[in-house]
């Protein structure tokens, strides 16, 4: 806070902005708290799942599995900042990608909420892990590669 007040009592405009900036970043340690905060939070969505089939758990269980998906999403953004996670994922090779993960998130919501179907609840939850998991694999090297092995040798 001793940072932020330093830079807005500064009068000189032109390096204004980079002081800003660097008043509000965040440490290492920082965003690595908030990142296992946003993984363990991401557990909610696990949890929904048991909720899913009491009785009108339809809504408790979509609540609890977009509030857990959201968290693991945000996760990212305090490992790598917000700027570049949003540069990142609208880049023209991952923008489809995000469209289809944010669509399933919609249409998730939506089957709890209007249609009231369990069996397709459980269909997009299943399909936002894939995805999901798809889209993550990039930030691991040779992740995707090995994975497109695996399959390949499991199928033959």
């Amino acid at each position: 806070m001793e940072k932020l007040l330093w830079v807005l009592s500064v009068q000189d405009n032109k390096d204004l902005t980079m002081q800003v900036l660097d008043a509000l970043s965040l440490s290492f340690n920082t965003r690595l708290k908030w990142f296992e905060i946003c993984v363990v939070s991401g557990i909610f969505s696990i949890l929904g799942t048991g909720l899913l089939w009491l009785p009108g758990g339809i809504k408790l269980f979509e609540v609890f599995y977009t509030s857990g998906y959201t968290a693991a999403l945000a996760s990212t953004c305090f490992l790598m900042g917000p700027m570049k996670q949003l540069k990142k994922i609208f880049e023209t090779k991952r923008l489809l990608l995000t469209i289809i993960i944010l669509s399933f998130l919609v249409l998730t919501l939506c089957t709890a909420f209007w249609w009231h179907k369990k069996g397709l609840a459980i269909l997009f939850c299943i399909l936002q892990f894939l995805l999901m998991t798809w889209y993550s694999l990039p930030y691991i090297p040779y992740a995707r590669v090995a994975l497109i092995k695996c399959c390949s040798s499991l199928l033959s």
